[in-house]
């Protein structure tokens, strides 16, 4: 949810990293949000389970890259 607002938002995303102790925003507003983004018009509780799995791992894998790093962010923006 917190890449999924920011990124709405058109915020920049490079240099933003998700921090467990700095969450922001309602359960409400959250769920909204995820349901905007899953793809489906009315989704199932098991698809937005699957929808936000995916999604975490896909953003773990990105934090965790070195092409995603604040090194190469600078040198090359939005890679």
């Amino acid at each position: 949810y917190q890449y999924l607002s920011r990124y709405k938002r058109k915020e920049n995303l490079d240099q933003f990293t998700f921090h467990p102790v700095n969450i922001k925003g309602a359960e409400k507003e959250c769920l909204a949000c995820l349901m905007e983004f899953c793809g489906r018009r009315d989704p199932s509780w098991t698809e937005l389970s699957n929808f936000t799995h995916f999604l975490n791992f896909q953003i773990r894998k990105c934090e965790q890259s070195v092409f995603c790093s604040s090194v190469v962010g600078r040198e090359f923006h939005g890679f």
